[in-house]
């Protein structure tokens, strides 16, 4: 399947979400993380640069699992900022 190019906002908010889970992270090892959500490290960390930036939603749901976030925190939390 191929996806369609992402819009300059798009990309935004996948930034705005990778910096969300990166901060909620804190000074846990990104590994450790990674494989208690089900997740390669390379995943994760894409996700947390905002090189995948509209993961799949339980990838999502799985972090917030781990970091103990709300689905509900996470959207209002990873808007994007200037």
């Amino acid at each position: 399947m191929i996806r369609p190019t992402l819009t300059p906002a798009e990309r935004a908010r996948g930034r705005a979400l990778g910096r969300t889970l990166r901060e909620a992270r804190g000074d846990r090892a990104l590994g450790e993380v990674a494989y208690a959500a089900g997740v390669s490290p390379e995943t994760l960390r894409k996700i947390e640069t905002g090189r995948i930036a509209a993961p799949a939603f339980f990838t999502v749901a799985s972090l917030c699992r781990v970091l103990g976030l709300s689905i509900a925190e996470l959207a209002a939390d990873a808007s994007p900022r200037p």
